[in-house]
């Protein structure tokens, strides 16, 4: 496929948010992919790089590597520090894990070693992998001293309001903080703790999300937080009339995450990618099957599993992840591919073509550009 040229937008797209970046498009790209967040960067938009699965050494490896590949341009990072979450209390990192771990109950043990034995997932026998990661403000908190240590434009918070403290510190670097929301209530208290940006996610998103949809979702953010806040539209924005669609709605621009799943320069699982490039959007489904809070990930034997009346149901985070974070390493070696699922957005329907990251984000501009040109042949300025 051919890149079009650039001049074919020079004209760019001027909001609060792209002057505030000094960013040509008003496009956020959410990926766990370095090369994904740096490749969106130097075309124009703002790649975000998701913290939560890296150990606070690892994600100092992988911002090193955004800072030298990335062209001087502005990128992101995003943690989970959720305002509520089982173990907050529990001291630190390490006392916590092993207190949490300990409070498993074996029912849901067993459910979860006999689903993997029906699907033929044979046993490991490497030592457990992570199981905690940064759901939890011991453990994110690390991964934002390392991220302030680099130079970041933004730190954005996955899961409620940021802490006060840490929203202080990022702007005493000069760092811009967002935080997620998925109401207008919760966009209020993100901004009492003096977030700049709110991202107001809609229930099509993938990954954690609410139950109000896009379309209604984002007149109400921008009615509540007023100038207090910049805000983004989020949630099954993945084509260019869907980011003209949310300015439209009165955000400044548009956070996107599913749709960087099926680039060239994503590290989508081998078992998983195919599965996206085939869902249509009624392969969704709004699950706590993952992380213990309610998100949208493709709908599969696993998903069902934990819905059915053999289900002990789910832990409170970071319980679950912690339950079944071995259990989807073996999946994913294991060759069975009824068991795969994997965060996505009901964008996914439209996800059925690999393309660089660049030419993503320049399509994207495209139809965005076209969209708006159309619309403003339906206004009659005449006498």
């Amino acid at each position: 496929m051919q890149f079009l040229p650039r001049a074919a937008y020079s004209a760019g797209v001027r909001t609060r948010v792209t002057e505030l970046f000094g960013i040509e498009y008003p496009i956020f790209a959410f990926s766990h992919c370095r090369d994904v967040v740096a490749a969106v960067s130097r075309a124009g938009g703002m790649g975000v790089l998701g913290a939560l699965y890296f150990t606070p050494e690892e994600l100092e490896l992988e911002l090193k590597w955004i800072d030298e590949h990335v062209g001087g341009k502005p990128y992101g990072v995003d943690v989970v520090m959720p305002a509520k979450y089982e173990g907050a209390d529990l001291g630190d990192a390490e006392e916590l894990l092993g207190k949490l771990q300990s409070m498993i109950p074996q029912e849901h043990r067993d459910f979860l070693e006999g689903l993997l034995t029906e699907h033929g997932v044979e046993p490991s026998t490497e030592t457990a992998g992570r199981a905690l990661l940064g759901w939890t403000d011991q453990t994110a908190r690390p991964q934002v001293e390392v991220a302030l240590k680099h130079p970041i434009a933004l730190l954005a918070n996955a899961l409620g309001p940021p802490p006060a403290d840490v929203v202080e510190l990022a702007h005493q670097h000069g760092v811009k903080v967002a935080g997620l929301a998925s109401s207008a209530h919760h966009a209020r208290k993100q901004v009492e703790v003096g977030v700049d940006i709110i991202v107001a996610q809609g229930t099509e998103a993938g990954g954690h999300t609410g139950e109000i949809s896009t379309m209604v979702l984002i007149p109400d953010v921008v009615d509540e937080v007023g100038d207090e806040a910049i805000v983004l539209a989020a949630g099954g924005i993945g084509r260019g009339r869907q980011v003209a669609a949310g300015l439209a709605l009165g955000a400044e621009g548009v956070w996107t995450g599913s749709i960087w799943l099926t680039v060239d320069e994503a590290d989508t699982p081998e078992q998983a990618m195919p599965k996206l490039l085939k869902a249509t959007s009624r392969d969704t489904v709004r699950s706590r099957a993952w992380t213990g809070k309610p998100a949208r990930f493709l709908k599969t034997a696993w998903t069902e599993a934990w819905e059915s009346e053999k289900s002990p149901g789910y832990l409170p985070m970071p319980m679950q992840f912690m339950l079944i974070s071995d259990a989807l390493r073996r999946i994913s070696r294991s060759g069975d591919g009824e068991l795969v699922t994997f965060p996505v957005g009901q964008i996914v329907g439209s996800m059925n073509q690999v393309k660089p990251t660049a030419q993503v984000v320049y399509d994207l501009m495209s139809e965005f550009i076209e969209a708006t040109d159309r619309l403003n042949t339906l206004v009659n300025d005449e006498d």
